[in-house]
């Protein structure tokens, strides 16, 4: 039997990299041509152990660990690369993370670096919207991978569903209505993701697909939906609770207002505030259509109303 290719996931306990384990072991065919590799801080903690009991083999290494990097990577023949800004919020920590993964690959001779990317906002807005950092520094790792010349791929995983339910859709005194309110009109478009289940299917296609997706962005987004489309499946799948569901434009500062009072410094709201407003004057993707990158997909991705209906929407777990 010919030998397995070798995929190493980092942030394999995380959202994204866990998918990626989960659709690459969940599926019989691809078990046949590749072992995971499982790249966490901790192998002890249960979150590692899961993994194992999935058929994953578990390495410990730190993005901040350059030889801790290499050592995980030696051997891998596809890599799937992600850091998690938020952790710092610091994009020159990020920055070094991404390098150190795209330095070991190209130095071990890794065939395809699959990167978690995304969009460069401040080049996208001509410098209109130059908050955005969590965006352009991975867009700015994208950039240095491409320069090192190794086989890559850039997926480009769509706005999280799950930062909706009890989060940007939550219930609003006094009436406990259930109200999306960003600060954006109720007609933008925003292309949605259900991170847990879908990011594996993204990254499973472009490793089939390793030929035709080399050097490319693959936009990891079921669909466009407009934020008012989303609280109309809403109330359609939860009559009782949607009743008076509604989606609403808040003010830029009421916005940041709202973050800050939660405890979020100045900086992180004009952040998000930023990344809201991409949403709607430049778009998240620019503006790309989805056609190419779901056209990579053996498995169908979670749409909106599916995403509700699931135990993963758990604000939303015992509505009617």
């Amino acid at each position: 039997m010919a030998t397995k290719k070798v995929l190493v996931v980092f942030g394999a306990t995380g959202a994204q990299g866990g998918s990626v384990v989960k659709a690459i072991l969940g599926d019989s065919k691809m078990r046949d041509s590749w072992t995971v590799r499982g790249v966490t801080r901790d192998v002890s903690k249960p979150s590692a152990k899961a993994l194992e009991s999935q058929g994953a083999e578990t390495v410990a290494a730190d993005l901040n660990d350059v030889a801790s990097v290499k050592a995980a990577i030696k051997g891998a023949y596809a890599v799937f690369g992600v850091t998690n800004y938020w952790e710092k919020a610091d994009e020159h920590v990020e920055m070094a993370q991404g390098k150190a993964m795209a330095d070991a690959a190209k130095e071990t001779g890794v065939q395809h670096f699959v990167w978690s990317s995304l969009l460069d906002v401040t080049k996208l807005s001509n410098g209109v919207l130059s908050k955005v950092a969590h965006f352009d520094s991975k867009a700015h790792i994208e950039e240095y991978i491409r320069s090192t010349g190794i086989p890559a791929t850039f997926f480009l995983p769509g706005f999280y569903m799950s930062n909706l339910p009890g989060g940007m859709m939550r219930q609003l005194p006094p009436n406990n209505d259930w109200t999306l309110g960003l600060p954006v009109p109720t007609t933008t478009k925003v292309p949605l993701l259900a991170t847990v289940d879908d990011t594996g299917k993204f990254v499973k296609g472009i490793l089939l697909n390793r030929e035709k997706t080399l050097g490319k962005r693959i936009y990891g987004a079921t669909d466009y939906y407009t934020l008012a489309q989303l609280v109309e499946q809403f109330k359609e799948t939860f009559p009782e609770a949607g009743k008076t569901a509604k989606a609403v434009e808040l003010p830029h500062e009421v916005f940041k207002n709202i973050l800050m009072g939660t405890g979020m410094p100045e900086k992180g709201a004009e952040e998000l505030l930023q990344n809201m407003r991409l949403l709607n004057e430049f778009g998240y993707y620019g503006g790309a259509d989805l056609k190419e990158s779901l056209s990579i997909l053996v498995d169908k991705p979670t749409t909106w109303v599916e995403f509700i209906k699931s135990p993963n929407a758990k604000a939303f777990a015992d509505l009617k």
